[in-house]
């Protein structure tokens, strides 16, 4: 409705985990690195978490598009599964057929596909978002998956991605072996206020916006308030600001138009 009159060429706040929207923060930068350092030196597992809509999809998103032919990747969205459950969605997400409901069959086909990866001189990377709702039991059938090894490498390496509940559930004594084995860890916080303005300007260029386009100062104060400098947030209410400004024909957004957006965010609630 209001990319006409902003000259835009797609929405810029969706909240969907494109990652070319993705912006470069120097934390988001430091967690990338963290996710292929790990990867690539066969570390095992590798541990992103962060709050709820600091961007770790979208990261996940980017990490896929940065690791080239050599690496075969299976994601997991939602791992809230029976242990078999999650074995035969891996082994689908690597394309493979997905055995009958038989666990042994799930894990035979899978480290059989490993084996050739690996004879191929390859990689194979296992990614599971929302780690935070998997069971004891689900999760200690994932460290189970890090037991796939030749004599001298790990067959596969696994990127936990959740919440800072995660975190606290990896404390508990009976997930101890896992917790030992996950060398390579980082957490991502909300954005600052400068990183909020950055953040911003880059999601409006990513949509084609030119230079006439802008949050002023004031305005970019309002958000950083109401969002806490959680991408998900900023994103929900600058569409709804873009809406607003649309409605009452502005040119840029200002305080008085962030104001109303919110007020009619409350207002929905």
């Amino acid at each position: 409705m209001y990319l006409d009159h902003y000259n835009l060429k797609e929405p810029p706040f969706n909240v969907t985990p494109d990652p070319k929207f993705l912006y470069p923060t120097a934390q988001h930068r430091t967690a990338m690195n963290h996710m292929l350092f790990g990867i690539r030196q066969r570390k095992g597992f590798v541990l992103l978490t962060g709050e709820v809509g600091a961007g770790k999809t979208t990261l996940c998103r980017e990490l896929l598009n940065r690791l080239d032919e050599n690496f075969h990747t299976a994601l997991i969205l939602n791992p809230m599964l029976s242990a078999t459950q999650l074995l035969r969605s891996i082994v689908i997400e690597f394309g493979m057929e997905g055995p009958s409901q038989d666990r042994l069959a799930c894990l035979n086909t899978l480290n059989s596909f490993l084996l050739r990866v690996s004879d191929a001189g390859q990689d194979a990377v296992l990614i599971i978002d929302e780690a935070q709702d998997m069971s004891t039991e689900l999760l200690e059938t994932t460290r189970l998956l890090s037991n796939l090894e030749t004599d001298s490498r790990k067959l596969l390496q696994i990127v936990l991605v959740g919440q800072p509940e995660l975190r606290r559930k990896l404390r508990c004594p009976a997930l101890r072996q896992l917790a030992q084995r996950i060398t390579v860890r980082y957490h991502l916080n909300k954005l600052s206020r400068a990183e909020t303005t950055g953040y911003l300007q880059h999601r409006l260029t990513v949509a084609g916006a030119d230079n006439s386009m802008q949050f002023d100062e004031a305005a970019i104060d309002e958000i950083y308030h109401y969002s806490g400098g959680t991408p998900r947030m900023i994103n929900a209410i600058s569409d709804r600001i873009l809406l607003s400004g649309y409605v009452m024909g502005a040119d840029g957004i200002d305080e008085r138009v962030v104001r109303l957006a919110i007020r009619d965010m409350k207002e929905a609630a």
